[in-house]
């Protein structure tokens, strides 16, 4: 029995034997035909990218603001005389345009008509009383040539007696005497006529002060009838209307709101430091005692409405200074545009009007040798990539300004440098790089 198992163990240990052999030379024969595999080379692989080379140059500055249309002469009217109103203009409505003279409304002038005729009649009779005063004057200085000379012969009539009475004996007391009487009363004839030949002129002249009187009433009333009918003081688009036929009017409440729209005007508010950097100031002012801004150079500047910001552009003229905030730290300056240029030739696009919120491009003063780059070139740390050597380097720049999709570098680069325009997320300091220029230039690698 133990022989029988032995026999069985040692059966079993051969086998195994066996099948590790076999399997040993198995795994060498299927070893041998596997080939090795060929060595790989490794190679550094280029960034692609694209680069634009630089060269310095002078580029014109404009700056940008936004603002809202406004019409430069708006006027609120209303009536100077009361009344009843008896006609208005047919076409008095808010939006329409009513021309320059035509008449917008009327009120009821029969109370200025009657005191115009009572004011007229007044001055002419203050003036026939005049003319009166001045004839009876001519006549009063004639009267008192003709008294004067009575006089004088009733004093020489009056020393002739007397003397004849006194010397000569020949005549009576009562004889001089009445001749004495006669000069008297012939000389206060006389007197009384020349105090009113002297009173005259006084009475001419307040005469003349009360017909002056006369006529400013009577200019008055001639006034007040005509503003009886008021018109349009020029091509005036209807902003507000508060009047109608039948309705009493007061002088001094406004009835009616009038906008000239022959020159528009837009208040833009600008950063202080873009303003003091760029605006042309040309450093005049009207006298040299007053603490503002010098006056600016009238530069063309270019319009759009924000609503159509590809559309139509029109052209208004930088005008002045208009406030600084200091709240805001915004300078804010005019911008004016005519009427007749604030029209679009495009008979799609709409005019410029009123109420449109606009941005305005204002030519500033130009930046001289300055790099022109995309602005997502430059990073907000104010760095950019560029190639040197055909690899990427980090370079800090000093940025002049940044003007919509371009940015201009004013120190930091030569002149050829080439810088990468792509947008990189974290490369690699050192990277090799494969570059196309935008110019065309071909890649000097």
């Amino acid at each position: 029995m133990n022989l029988k198992r032995l026999t069985d163990i040692l059966t079993r240990a051969f086998l195994c034997g066996i099948l590790l052999i076999l399997g040993w030379a198995a795994k060498n024969y299927l070893a041998s035909l596997k080939k090795p595999p060929t060595e790989a080379k490794i190679e550094e692989r280029a960034l692609r990218v694209k680069a634009v080379r630089v060269q310095p140059e002078d580029v014109p500055v404009s700056i940008t603001g936004y603002g809202e249309i406004q019409t430069l002469n708006v006027v609120s009217l209303a009536p100077e005389v009361s009344g009843i109103i008896v006609e208005v203009h047919p076409r008095l409505d808010v939006g329409e345009i009513i021309p320059k003279g035509e008449l917008l409304f009327k009120i009821d002038a029969r109370d200025y008509e009657a005191q115009h005729k009572d004011s007229k009649a007044k001055v002419e009779g203050w003036e026939n009383s005049i003319q009166r005063m001045e004839k009876q004057l001519e006549i009063e200085r004639r009267r008192l040539q003709t008294l004067r000379r009575t006089e004088e012969l009733a004093k020489a009539e009056y020393e002739r007696v007397r003397r004849l009475f006194e010397k000569d004996q020949v005549g009576t007391r009562s004889g001089m005497d009445a001749a004495e009487q006669a000069y008297n009363a012939s000389h206060d004839q006389a007197d009384l006529l020349q105090q009113s030949v002297d009173l005259y002129p006084i009475q001419i002249r307040e005469a003349k002060n009360s017909l002056a009187s006369a006529n400013a009433m009577l200019d008055l009333a001639r006034t007040n009838l005509d503003r009886c009918a008021l018109t349009a003081p020029f091509n005036a688009r209807l902003k507000a209307v508060s009047v109608e036929v039948g309705q009493y009017v007061a002088p001094g409440s406004p009835v009616l709101t009038l906008a000239d729209d022959s020159l528009l005007e837009i208040h833009v508010p600008l950063d202080s430091r873009d303003a003091r950097q760029w605006l042309r100031f040309d450093g005049k002012r009207e006298t040299e005692s007053e603490a503002w801004f010098s006056n600016l150079n009238p530069v063309a500047c270019k319009i759009h409405w924000t609503e159509d910001n590809a559309g139509y552009a029109w052209t208004g003229q930088l005008d002045r200074v208009v406030e600084f905030n200091q709240q805001t730290r915004t300078l804010t300056v005019a911008v004016r545009i005519a009427g007749k240029e604030a029209r679009s030739s495009n008979p799609k696009s709409l005019p410029l009007v009123e109420g449109m919120f606009c941005s305005v491009e204002i030519p500033g003063r130009p930046l001289q040798g300055v790099f022109r780059l995309p602005h997502w070139a430059v990073s907000f740390e104010n760095t950019l990539y560029k190639s040197v050597a055909n690899r990427l380097v980090t370079v800090p720049v000093e940025v002049a300004r940044t003007q919509g999709e371009e940015t201009f570098v004013s120190s930091g680069l030569q002149p050829g440098d080439i810088v990468i325009t792509t947008r990189l997320i974290d490369p690699l300091e050192g990277s090799l790089l494969e570059f196309s220029l935008a110019d065309g230039e071909e890649d000097p690698s």
